[in-house]
């Protein structure tokens, strides 16, 4: 990754993490956890109804309403690492890393984390 792509990551957590409240729980990542599924499955839901309403016909308005819930997701995303320490820029590079690494051993499909 460029260091410009970092530099956003760093830029994008920290300004998210400015807007965290604190929601009263055993743990904190809990909140963002949570959080993050519901979101997630917020977006699974729009994409059915695209399927189910339109025989995957995606509209703009549909783009627009995916667009805001992918950017919920990646509050909680980022939020989930900040609470865990983690940089997202690293979350990033990682994947990017161990999907390259599949892709060039042709394991892309499959189960399993450790293919």
């Amino acid at each position: 990754m460029t260091d410009q792509s970092a530099f956003d990551f760093a830029g994008y957590q920290e300004a998210a993490a400015r807007t965290a409240g604190l929601v009263a729980t055993d743990h904190p990542i809990v909140y963002p956890t949570l959080g993050l599924v519901n979101e997630a499955g917020e977006v699974a839901g729009k994409v059915k109804k695209i399927f189910r309403d339109r025989q995957g016909v995606i509209t703009d308005a549909d783009r627009e309403a995916l667009t805001l819930e992918l950017g919920d997701v990646l509050w909680y995303l980022s939020e989930l690492s900040t609470r865990l320490g983690i940089r997202l820029e690293d979350v990033a590079e990682r994947n990017l890393a161990k999907i390259a690494d599949r892709a060039s051993r042709g394991v892309l499909n499959g189960d399993g984390d450790h293919r």
